[in-house]
């Protein structure tokens, strides 16, 4: 589904634990862009795709890359705030190694060339940042390297499910000049523009 080749997910798991330490527990009750998820549903769901990526990574199949993401709603550990910046570390050291990129390997349940596992990840980091940064107020500037990953990525599966519906929900229009970061988020099925409902 991409030409990419493999791309270091360091940066971008780094910036992701930054916003994840940002948090304050007030916050977790808060709407994200992901209707069915509250921000600590989505700091669960950051958790459980850190090491299930991290596992796929390493062709360690079991539970963890066995069970579909919307299966059930996401679980926060109650060590999350350690956890989960532990758990993007490793995911972007086991994707470091070249030998994550090829063959075959399993996520979500799913099983596909590692070569893809590797840019769903990178997709997820990016997408799912955007997602912790807008529900929480903070600043947002994914690596450039995994958001050109992310785009094509969401630009091929768009294309492919007729630009409507599917995994990522239906495409929200977005002018063919707005930053590369709108344009992910808006093939993503979210609005670049959305903002935290008013209390």
């Amino acid at each position: 589904m991409t030409d990419t080749t493999a791309v270091d997910l360091g940066p971008q798991a780094r910036l992701v634990a930054r916003l994840a330490r940002e948090v304050p527990d007030a916050a977790l009750a808060g709407r994200t862009p992901c209707p069915e998820y509250t921000v600590r549903d989505l700091l669960g769901h950051l958790s459980g795709l850190a090491v299930a990526f991290r596992d796929a990574a390493r062709k360690d199949l079991g539970p963890s890359t066995a069970t579909a993401p919307g299966a059930t709603t996401p679980s926060l550990p109650a060590d999350w705030r350690e956890g989960l910046p532990r758990a993007l570390g490793e995911m972007a050291e086991a994707w470091r190694e070249p030998a994550a990129w090829t063959g075959m390997t399993r996520a979500g349940g799913v099983d596909l060339p590692g070569e893809i596992a590797g840019v769903v990840a990178a997709d997820e980091l990016v997408i799912h940042g955007w997602d912790l940064a807008r529900a929480t107020g903070q600043e947002y500037a994914p690596d450039r390297a995994a958001l050109r990953v992310s785009h094509a990525f969401l630009l091929r599966a768009a294309e492919d499910e007729g630009r409507g519906g599917g995994i990522f929900g239906a495409v929200v229009p977005v002018p063919d000049d707005a930053p590369l970061l709108d344009r992910a988020v808006g093939l993503s099925g979210r609005d670049p523009h959305w903002t935290p409902p008013t209390p």
